[in-house]
């Protein structure tokens, strides 16, 4: 079942063992996205990822926790809606992302063809709304995975 990028977000953070910014969220969302595309054949969630300047956004979860600027997302623990086959799916990404850095995170996501496509032709500082497709991160991801 495909959740809100709210829910994957909550999920992220609750059950990370290390703080979470914004920017390390969006990197996490993009990484739970790709994954789920290319190991499952679904989106983990609805709401679109775009080419941002520090890599991979999902913009509704961006502004969802832009007050908080640099510092690590604070929100109340609470029962999370998903089955237990997508919160496992979160785990093993941040088993394998989630004790990197927000930096390291977006270092990674900018040698990685679906931001590189996404951003084709644009200025590195130059603003993008640009859409990482599904199809994109399917591809990439199911290369990485030999699927």
């Amino acid at each position: 079942m495909t959740a809100s990028v709210k829910i994957v977000s909550k999920a992220i953070i609750q059950k990370s063992s290390t703080p979470i910014s914004n920017l390390k969220l969006q990197k996490l969302l993009y990484y739970v996205q790709g994954w789920s595309l290319a190991l499952f054949g679904k989106a983990s969630f609805y709401e679109e990822v775009q080419a941002w300047v520090h890599g991979p956004v999902v913009p509704a979860a961006f502004y969802e926790y832009k007050h908080f600027r640099w510092n690590p997302i604070s929100i109340p623990a609470e029962e999370i809606p998903m089955d237990s086959k997508e919160l496992e799916h979160i785990q093993n990404v941040l088993n394998v992302y989630g004790d990197l850095s927000a930096t390291q995170l977006e270092s990674i996501s900018h040698e990685e063809s679906p931001w590189i496509d996404a951003r084709r032709g644009l200025d590195p500082k130059a603003i993008s709304r640009n859409i990482i497709t599904h199809e994109a991160m399917m591809a990439y991801f199911s290369k990485l995975a030999n699927v």
